[in-house]
């Protein structure tokens, strides 16, 4: 896999990106690591590297849901309402009239199956227009906030289970979590996934890991990078499950091993393999994926999905051979600042690609993960 040292080292030189760490593992452990480049001025980057991981953190959230349907206290198909009634306030939002937003009660029933799989209604702004508009127009504050009232701030874009669209669902399945089960998300999370995993790195506050947190760098207009403040909020009511956790490359690792050893790691149980053949089988019930179209260029570029791509409980989904990358059945996704990940069930491989940059998937990020996985393939 020597090659791959070569692509990340390009990457940085070319400034495609400003610094990478990079690991790969099959079932036993891992193997291959690489660093390079500055993760923050004057600290080269390692595997002991912080980041902040954002999305990430939804596939986290999704096994804690499993976790609790794995001991028979949640299905795929319960009602969100049936846990908090307050489900039902949320509106749809149905057009425009002139500047004022036009909104509907929603139809359907949103289940818990649509919340892990971005088909609930719920639609992130940065690829949604109609909700960044709504939130300019509606003066609502800005997501983030880490205030529970926030679950109830936005409009669904769209009826529960008629479209998918990128979005807060897994916000609200951690809130949905915490009232069926009675501990916070982030006890939860501490005692049911990262203690018995030995994730002494993953986090909800980044205290302990502050002299070796990641710097973010945002592309400017020259084109060049430069320090950006953006983080997820601190001491929240609620943290979301969406976005609210740190880790690291080793760390983030473990967690992807466990799944390529259906729920069990070193001795600990987290998931039945009945549970994790339900939470890595497609769930999307036939709805397709649609690109992402960016509404904040700073933030994100458009995404778009390769073909035969679907969605499972807790991960994008590929249902075709990649030639030259990942096979079928290969799951992962990523987190805004560029962190990246997949696990390859087939190939018995699970990789991390991470650094702290923005917008999301711009063209020379996207070229770099490309070079890597194919990298990574060859040289396997």
């Amino acid at each position: 896999m020597h090659q791959a040292n070569n692509v990340l080292t390009d990457a940085v030189s070319a400034g495609k990106v400003p610094f990478a760490v990079a690991m790969v593992s099959n079932d036993e452990g891992p193997i291959y690591s690489f660093a390079t480049g500055d993760a923050k001025t004057d600290h080269l980057a390692s595997e002991r590297t912080a980041f902040r991981i954002y999305s990430m953190t939804k596939a986290v959230g999704s096994l804690a849901a499993m976790i609790l349907m794995d001991r028979g206290h949640l299905t795929l198909d319960t009602p969100v309402a049936d846990i908090d009634p307050t489900w039902n306030d949320l509106q749809v939002l149905a057009g425009w009239d002139g500047d004022r937003p036009v909104l509907r009660p929603q139809q359907g029933t949103a289940t818990i199956r649509h919340l892990a799989t971005h088909t609930s209604g719920l639609e992130y702004e940065i690829w949604n227009a109609d909700i960044l508009r709504f939130i300019k127009a509606a003066g609502v504050s800005p997501r983030n906030t880490g205030r529970r009232a926030e679950l109830q701030s936005y409009p669904l874009a769209s009826d529960p289970g008629t479209r998918w669209g990128y979005g807060t669902g897994i916000d609200w399945l951690g809130h949905i979590v915490e009232l069926v089960d009675g501990r916070r998300i982030d006890a939860f999370c501490r005692e049911e996934i990262f203690g018995p995993l030995g994730m002494r790195d993953t986090v909800f506050e980044p205290h302990a890991l502050q002299d070796r947190l990641a710097d973010i760098r945002r592309r400017n207009a020259e084109g060049k990078f430069e320090i950006s403040n953006f983080a997820p909020p601190s001491k929240p009511e609620l943290y979301g499950m969406g976005q609210a956790l740190y880790s690291t490359a080793p760390d983030y690792l473990t967690f992807l091993r466990m799944i390529l050893n259906r729920g069990t790691l070193n001795g600990h149980q987290v998931l039945s393999p009945g549970a994790m053949d339900t939470m890595l089988a497609d769930q999307t019930q036939g709805l397709p994926f649609r690109t992402m179209r960016s509404a904040i260029p700073t933030r994100s570029v458009d995404v778009t999905m390769p073909p035969g791509t679907t969605h499972s409980f807790a991960f994008v989904l590929t249902e075709r051979d990649q030639p030259g990358k990942r096979r079928a059945g290969a799951q992962g996704w990523a987190g805004i600042c560029n962190t990246h990940y997949w696990f390859d069930p087939a190939a018995n491989i699970a990789a991390v690609l991470m650094t702290q940059s923005l917008p999301f998937m711009e063209p020379a990020f996207a070229e770099t993960y490309d070079a890597f996985e194919r990298a990574i393939y060859a040289g396997l």
